[in-house]
């Protein structure tokens, strides 16, 4: 028997050449795009892809986004 699964969270992160990607935690997910609009639609569809053979699949995707910012003194 397959465990269902509640909920995925993906780490979005803004990428060096460009635009965003984000990386599932615990599932080898990985996707992205040039803006967060179409980000949300990639990973949406990498999700239904990666569950396409499991009736249980997550009912909630969470995007964590991470910034990160340098600051000189």
């Amino acid at each position: 028997m397959t465990k269902s699964l509640e909920e995925v969270v993906f780490l979005v992160e803004e990428a060096p050449e460009g635009g965003y990607t984000a990386r599932a935690l615990g599932e080898s997910i990985v996707t992205e795009a040039d803006d967060l609009e179409t980000l949300r639609i990639h990973v949406v569809d990498a999700v239904r892809c990666h569950f396409t053979d499991n009736p249980q699949s997550p009912r909630i995707i969470r995007l964590h986004l991470v910034k990160d910012e340098i600051l000189t003194v």
